[in-house]
């Protein structure tokens, strides 16, 4: 669905604060995966989501998207064509929607994006569109279309943000630690509705996190990064029954790190 070929890009070259941040990136996103990615700070997981978004662009490599007609070359496409075909969620609540817009506004724009033709108006019919989809998310929220989504808590806007990430279907969706600035019951909330969306409307996603046990309870893919590179790829599998220690002690035997390695992956 979407490859990146020997992909790797370099921060400060040639200067004392040169960052070999990404190297040689071989990763297939097949259609329908869940991805889970794991790794410490610095590892390079928001630089590769950067680059699949198209927020920078790589030094070296191709990135190849699947099209009806073959694989397209979109390695020097901007960000905003990509948002076309890939969502992305970040981990504050407040950056995936308007706040000083009403809810309903927010669900106009959103429907909008990939609309190619007239303006799409906002009139009763719509409304009854946002209240069933709205309703899915069991918040109550459908009952407040008017009013201005800055009222909302952290755990209504991620939820509202997510709903409307798959509104226009993306062909990729990118979650960057989506549900870490959310207490548990929102978090918990978030990857339920994450999973029913993922299957309800068969999306490929790629899920960052920091939490162990979500990664290895999503997904049926699970990806381990360590200083730029992608070191563990593991199927379903391979994934199935392993637990928090087996990837640690995984961790360790590829880098041949100590034991008081645990808390670097974790971090």
């Amino acid at each position: 669905m979407i490859e990146l070929q020997d992909v790797g890009i370099t921060f400060n070259p040639g200067t004392p604060d040169e960052n070999e941040a990404l190297r040689h990136i071989q990763l297939d996103i097949r259609q329908g995966d869940f991805i889970t990615v794991i790794g410490s700070n610095g590892a390079g997981k928001s630089t590769l989501y950067n680059l699949i978004a198209g927020t920078l662009q790589p030094f070296y490599g191709r990135i190849l998207l699947d099209t009806p007609d073959g694989k397209r070359d979109i390695t020097a496409e901007k960000e905003y064509r990509r948002a076309r075909y890939i969502g992305r969620i970040f981990q504050n609540p407040l950056l995936g929607t308007a706040g000083k817009m009403s809810l309903e506004d927010n669900m106009v724009i959103a429907s909008r994006k990939g609309f190619k033709g007239l303006r799409i108006s906002l009139n009763s019919a719509l409304r009854r569109q946002f209240r069933d989809q709205l309703s899915v998310l069991g918040m109550g929220l459908e009952n407040r279309l008017r009013d201005n989504v800055e009222l909302f808590s952290g755990g209504q806007r991620q939820a509202l943000t997510l709903l409307m990430a798959v509104m226009s279907r993306p062909s990729l969706l990118l979650l960057d630690e989506h549900t870490a600035a959310l207490d548990p019951e929102n978090a918990a909330l978030i990857m339920n509705l994450t999973r029913k969306f993922a299957e309800e409307y068969k999306l490929t996603v790629m899920m960052v996190t920091h939490n162990m046990q979500q990664a290895l309870d999503y997904g049926n893919r699970l990806l381990m990064m360590d200083a730029g590179e992608i070191i563990l790829d593991l199927g379903a599998e391979e994934k199935a029954g392993l637990t928090m220690a087996d990837i640690v002690k995984k961790f360790r035997s590829i880098k041949n790190r100590p034991l008081d390695s645990d808390q670097m992956l974790l971090d």
